[in-house]
């Protein structure tokens, strides 16, 4: 008997779920763009985050504050952290989600080996394929950030960039945001070929 491919193998490239990937360097203007987007729709939004609370630290606490300041109050949201993919398959089938960020959600797993980090990223793909209403996820493009030089510096880089290539492939859009300007990959570009 054949042995089941991943789901991030055996799933097709080419079909697009109801994904946008909003990407783009620190401070361009990524969450802003999600959150356009998703005040633009008439479906219940539910705001999922993923980063850590950290009350100890005060720049990321005026950083939270001011992505909360931001959400219309009619938002439902939830602090995720790793949870993600069960918060996605626990949501309404019919209202949308934006996720703050991928980022964040790949730092949980960074002490993860290679094997158990394939298992949630397959996790999280079956809880993207599973949704039938727009889902916005939000991510960083590290190497135009700082990355320390650091082997789990390069394994956060090697880890997002793989994660962001395989759902470009199954995105309706995909945006790359730059000094508050966004514009739509897909629409202007070409894929890479695959090695």
């Amino acid at each position: 008997m054949a042995e089941a491919l991943p789901i991030s193998e055996a799933l097709p490239m080419n079909e697009a779920w109801h994904l946008e990937l909003i990407t783009g360097p620190a401070r361009s203007g990524k969450s802003r763009w999600a959150e356009h987007r998703a005040s633009g729709s008439d479906r219940t939004v539910h705001y999922l985050a993923t980063g850590p609370e950290l009350p100890d630290d005060p720049q990321w606490q005026v950083r939270l504050a001011r992505h909360r300041r931001r959400r219309p109050a009619s938002w439902h949201c939830q602090e995720v952290g790793a949870g993600l993919a069960a918060a996605l398959l626990a949501l309404p089938p019919a209202d949308l989600a934006l996720v703050d960020s991928l980022g964040t959600w790949v730092s949980w797993g960074l002490e993860l080996d290679d094997l158990p980090w394939s298992t949630e990223v397959d996790a999280l793909l079956a809880s993207l394929a599973a949704r039938c209403a727009p889902v916005l996820l939000v991510s960083e493009q590290t190497g135009w950030g700082v990355v320390p030089p650091t082997a789990i510096g390069g394994r956060f880089r090697d880890r997002l960039g793989a994660l962001e290539e395989l759902l470009s492939g199954h995105c309706r859009h995909l945006w790359l945001v730059v000094a508050g300007r966004a514009i739509d990959l897909l629409a202007l570009s070409q894929p890479v070929p695959r090695s």
